[in-house]
């Protein structure tokens, strides 16, 4: 069978390039006589695989030299729990809540001290972002929390909030690597690879090193004390090896292909042919506000749930997968992350063309 076109959420689509690499590289890597994911994580090899990840992370995103580069394991859930532990040195944090994965880390926050939510757009399903231009920040704030772009609803900040002096923590899960990023606007950005790097099992966190201390909440374990990482070198305990080795791959390629500049170049071509053709749609409606709309995750309706459900199995059916949309919201969503090409993108309004014919009234 050939390869289909995945618009999953999560896991996602890679580079086919760095999946034939892979596969290429399985039985025996560089002539060490096994694979990656069978050698000691203390071996040179293996030191050699996550010093270059950790490189060239550095030179896509510009990241400074004063912020720690920390390879990680549990998902952004486990993120909502270690930011408060780690970060809430005066008990009080803010949180922008525009998506599930925001008011998850809200409420998980509440447990460490004062979360104050400032902002939010419940209201309408999260459908949109709010204006953050002027917010009601905590004096005492240790931090502003954002999810910088939602998968599930298919919004994005597309400007970042004024935090009025607050360090900013942003959860860039499903918008990892898509776009140049002015690192030192954050004191810490974080996001499970999944989406839009690698195999689901890693977490990357970028950090300021001025944040990562000993002070942390009582109680908190050593394993989820970000200096226990940073001191380490991410080698303190068993790292998700294989699943960092592939995250190498996939910086080599996006650094081949022109970096995080020509990597937005394309994802801004993609989400236009699939926004424009939506725009003017007689059957098929997005559901974001328009100026809130992600280029990663597109979310799309007809209105008529029994019709939804076809498009998505004939689309199946037709090599296009993973195009349900997310049970909070319903209908579709077309995930373009990085690795998804511009003919796939091409592929699916072909067919949403050719369904929107057939079914129109």
């Amino acid at each position: 069978m050939s390869r289909v076109y995945n618009f999953s959420a999560g896991p996602a689509v890679l580079p086919e390039e760095v999946l034939k690499e892979a596969a290429a590289e399985m039985l025996d890597y560089e002539g060490t006589g096994m694979s990656v994911m069978e050698m000691s994580h203390r071996s040179k090899t293996f030191e050699k695989i996550i010093k270059e990840a950790e490189q060239d992370l550095r030179d896509l995103m510009g990241i400074p030299d004063n912020y720690k580069v920390l390879f990680l394991q549990g998902g952004a859930h486990l993120q909502f729990a270690m930011i408060p532990m780690n970060l809430m040195k005066n008990g009080v944090a803010d949180y922008i809540v525009t998506g599930s994965w925001a008011k998850k880390a809200w409420k998980e926050a509440s447990k460490y001290g004062k979360a104050n939510c400032i902002a939010s757009s419940e209201d309408k399903n999260f459908n949109y972002i709010p204006d953050c231009g002027d917010l009601p920040v905590d004096e005492d704030a240790d931090y502003v929390y954002i999810c910088q772009n939602n998968t599930i609803y298919g919004t994005q900040f597309h400007t970042l909030p004024n935090t009025k002096g607050k360090t900013l923590v942003a959860d860039v899960s499903s918008c990892f690597l898509s776009e140049p990023v002015d690192v030192e606007k954050y004191g810490m950005i974080y996001g499970g690879v999944q989406k839009n790097i690698g195999p689901a099992g890693v977490v990357i966190a970028i950090i300021r090193e001025d944040l990562i201390t000993e002070e942390v909440h009582p109680g908190t374990p050593t394993m989820l004390q970000y200096k226990t990482h940073a001191d380490a070198d991410s080698l303190y305990n068993t790292p998700p090896a294989y699943g960092i080795y592939i995250c190498g791959k996939v910086f080599k390629w996006l650094k081949k292909v022109g970096g995080l500049e020509e990597i937005k170049k394309r994802n801004e071509k993609k989400a236009a042919l699939l926004y424009d053709f939506l725009d003017k749609s007689a059957l098929f409606t997005p559901t974001a506000e328009k100026t809130s709309r992600s280029y990663m995750n597109v979310d799309f309706v007809t209105g008529d749930k029994e019709l939804d459900a076809e498009f998505v199995k004939t689309a199946e059916a037709a090599g296009l997968s993973g195009l349900k949309g997310h049970r909070s919201v319903g209908g579709m969503r077309a995930s373009i992350y990085n690795a998804m090409s511009v003919e796939g993108v091409e592929a699916l309004v072909k067919f949403m063309k050719e369904f929107e014919e057939k079914h129109r009234k």
